[in-house]
């Protein structure tokens, strides 16, 4: 028995009897998953082949800072609506971008206190009016995260939390075709930390993945989080898919986590800020290993300046999104963004007063383009 049936096996036999794949609903009216002419792509409502092609981090902070005076209100009337239709949708339309993917924006960054904005309301991915991923806030074990301890899946107060969720959040996206499908956790700390998040430890001490008792208990573990949060979502979308978590490709990652997501999620996720070779090598591994379709979900190259800031390496990107189209299992890119530069990421598309990065932009446009099925 090959490696792939092995985990399918595996997953009926462990997993309350759920087949092998988290695949939604067969559906004409929202996004899918499908292996077409030899590759993976997500497949839009209308039935067309579709490669994301994602922007991440839009936030309309940075208009607002008190060195911009008055702009905001004067140009955009105060009003996300008018901001959405006016400005981001028409610019990443016409930079060749097809969708969104994380709409959340670094805004502090610290030891003590690393946040990030609040996702978009579905009014506001209404007024966007492209097809988008939504992140589902259900635990905040986030490589960055500096302040919230571990949730403990096992306790009836968890299983509430992840109900209401879906309850607020996919109770009122279930009938949009605009939604790809669900992210959950931005680069898991399952078995490693970073520095803000090393007072709390990893969710799962890696030491005891030597012995199988270990093995089993972690396997048990994520398949009670990753079982808990696909049932939360399932009661009140039935359609959608589920991208489940972001896991960071530059840090360990546990093989029996990835097991025990595999019944419970249509795509594995990844971010990877690493060259195109080592990022189409992970996700050469990991889904030559499952069989799922990959997304690079969370990438960007980036040129340093001198001031501490950052620019968009545009023909870097170029070459990233030349290879993952020419990778069978991978089914779309998502941009590190972000659309308007704030002090804390210091790297955008646009600068606070809007001035585009018109050298990296030119580069990005014309792969964006060049990429489409």
């Amino acid at each position: 028995m090959n490696r792939r049936a092995l985990l399918s096996t595996w997953a009926i036999a462990c997993c309350g009897g759920f087949p092998s794949s988290g695949h939604a609903v067969a559906s004409t009216e929202f996004f899918t998953v499908a292996e077409r002419d030899g590759r993976w792509w997500f497949i839009t409502p209308q039935g067309q082949r579709f490669f994301s092609m994602g922007l991440n981090h839009i936030d309309p902070a940075p208009l607002r800072y008190a060195s911009n005076g008055d702009l905001w209100n004067r140009k955009y009337g105060n009003s996300m609506e008018r901001w959405l239709k006016e400005a981001v949708a028409p610019d990443l339309k016409s930079w060749g971008f097809n969708s969104v993917g994380w709409t959340q924006e670094v805004v502090t960054r610290g030891p003590t206190n690393h946040r990030h904005s609040r996702a978009f309301t579905f009014e506001e991915y209404q007024w966007l009016d492209m097809p988008y991923c939504h992140q589902l806030p259900f635990a905040d074990f986030h490589q960055w995260d500096a302040e919230v301890r571990h949730a403990d899946f096992s306790a009836s107060e968890w299983v509430d939390w992840c109900d209401y969720v879906a309850r607020e959040h996919c109770a009122r996206m279930k009938d949009d075709p605009k939604l790809i499908g669900y992210f959950y956790i931005d680069c898991p700390t399952w078995i490693h930390t970073r520095p803000e998040s090393e007072w709390k430890g990893p969710l799962f001490d890696p030491q005891r993945l030597t012995t199988e008792a270990g093995r089993r208990e972690l396997r048990d573990l994520a398949t009670t989080y990753y079982r808990t949060t696909h049932d939360a979502i399932r009661r009140y979308d039935p359609h959608h898919l589920i991208l489940g978590d972001r896991y960071e490709a530059g840090r360990p990652i546990a093989e029996e986590v990835i097991e025990a997501a595999l019944p419970f999620v249509d795509v594995l996720s990844f971010q990877h800020f690493s060259t195109p070779e080592k990022v189409a090598a992970n996700l050469t591994y990991w889904h030559d290993k499952t069989g799922k379709p990959v997304l690079l979900a969370d990438h960007a190259a980036a040129i340093r300046q001198a001031d501490g800031s950052a620019q968009h390496d545009g023909q870097g990107y170029a070459r990233m999104l030349e290879t993952l189209r020419a990778h069978p299992g991978c089914v779309g890119y998502h941009l590190c963004g972000a659309y308007l530069r704030n002090e804390t990421r210091k790297r955008a598309l646009r600068d606070a007063q809007e001035n585009p990065d018109l050298e990296a932009l030119q580069w990005i446009t014309r792969a964006n383009r060049n990429a489409l099925p």
